[in-house]
């Protein structure tokens, strides 16, 4: 994988090979309780634990033969250039609402940082007003009283939402709320100017008048994508998506809309539902019934044509992918109550490294029982920080390549 570039994702099962993730840092310490709800956390997780736990599931990763990109290196990548850093940071200041004139050391404060990883680290952790040396160790009055100068970024661990690889494309995400709309500046940049996305097609982009989050998109097969009509992604932004992938060129022959109730903790498609092996998902009960499904697909002219499926998700999976059984393994067993705890501690969220092996938080001890007694293999990870943040191993994690399914 070293030297080859672009991306290839046809699956949510095929063998990882490479992928992007950000280890959780100081950004969370820059989370308070009176800002936290803002940035869509329930609880502040303590970063120097998180780290840790993520180092474990990267060493997992990479013992299953996975390349890793920290996201930090691949900016700083970016970032080495001084026109590509140029644009990164006076595009960045402007959308974290940096009034340069009240600042104006602020540009070349950044510009001018020797370490470029920890530019980045800087970008994403915020900037605290004591921390910011502008030279001649005095502040504005006005942005004395500011406690940070920019604020954090502190869902980036969340790699998967910002960014997603379709095929050999890429879709740059518009983030539902505010706060999290500069996590896809970066990977803007990113797919823009670095050497591992050369001449990749961008299907999707940030400035659509449209929300929509990596977490609701999967790739079930080499012809079947499914996007989630969540509470963080519109039908108008997957009706876009479907116009652009299925007219590309490439081997996806139909969309599937699975619209699921607007609830917190259902935030997006893979909160409630996961892919572990051909014939083999992970679902949470109470979508079962309550979810709508829609097909589209294009005609000779190029038209959009959308087709209502129903509500039986078992039955829409074997047709549309054509398989003669689906196993759907329900979080959290039989039982409400473990249910209801286990998919809020991302029981579902598994990621597939490979067709019938999953990374999972160990925490989800019945949903984790029901996929090894179906045959899957369950590496587990502890997660009592990282679960703070409402994400599993999948949110944790954006492919850029797995191998092709046969």
């Amino acid at each position: 994988m070293a030297d080859q570039n672009g991306v290839n994702v046809y699956s949510e099962i095929g063998k990882l090979r490479r992928v992007i993730v950000h280890r959780p840092g100081p950004e969370l310490d820059n989370l308070t309780p009176p800002t936290m709800s803002r940035f869509l956390f329930e609880d502040i997780p303590d970063h120097v634990s998180a780290g840790k736990e993520h180092d474990r599931f990267v060493e997992i990763l990479r013992q299953a033969g996975t390349e890793v990109h920290y996201s930090h290196d691949i900016v700083a990548d970016v970032l080495a250039d001084p026109e590509h850093r140029r644009d990164v940071i006076q595009e960045f200041l402007k959308e974290a609402h940096v009034f340069l004139p009240s600042m104006p050391r602020l540009f070349d404060y950044l510009f001018h940082m020797e370490d470029l990883r920890e530019l980045s680290c800087i970008m994403a952790a915020g900037l605290r007003s004591e921390d910011y040396h502008n030279g001649n160790g005095t502040l504005a009055p006005i942005v004395r009283r500011r406690t940070l100068i920019f604020e954090p970024m502190p869902n980036l661990y969340f790699t998967r939402d910002p960014m997603s690889v379709i095929g050999h494309g890429v879709s740059n995400n518009c983030m539902w709320v505010e706060n999290r709309r500069r996590e896809s500046l970066l990977p803007y940049f990113v797919v823009k100017y670095h050497p591992l996305f050369k001449d990749v097609p961008l299907y999707f982009n940030r400035d659509e008048n449209a929300t929509l989050e990596g977490g609701d998109i999967m790739i079930l097969s080499r012809e079947v994508l499914a996007v989630g009509a969540s509470q963080r992604t519109e039908i108008a932004a997957i009706k876009t998506l479907a116009q652009r992938v299925l007219t590309a060129g490439d081997s996806f022959r139909r969309l599937l809309i699975v619209s699921i109730p607007e609830r917190r903790a259902f935030m997006h498609l893979d909160t409630v539902f996961a892919m572990a092996d051909r014939d083999i998902f992970t679902i949470h009960p109470e979508i079962e019934g309550a979810v709508e499904v829609y097909g589209i697909t294009v005609n000779a002219q190029g038209q959009l044509i959308t087709e209502n499926l129903g509500g039986n998700l078992k039955s829409i999976l074997k047709t549309c992918l054509g398989l003669s059984e689906v196993e759907l393994i329900r979080c959290g067993g039989s039982s409400l109550i473990d249910a209801q705890r286990e998919q809020w501690n991302d029981g579902v969220n598994v990621l597939a490294i490979a067709p019938g092996e999953v990374i999972a938080y160990d925490r989800n001890r019945i949903t984790n029982r029901l996929l090894r007694e179906a045959g899957v293999k369950v590496h587990e990870i502890q997660a009592s920080e990282l679960s703070r943040g409402r994400g599993g191993p999948r949110c944790m994690t954006q492919p850029l390549w797995r191998d092709d399914i046969d």
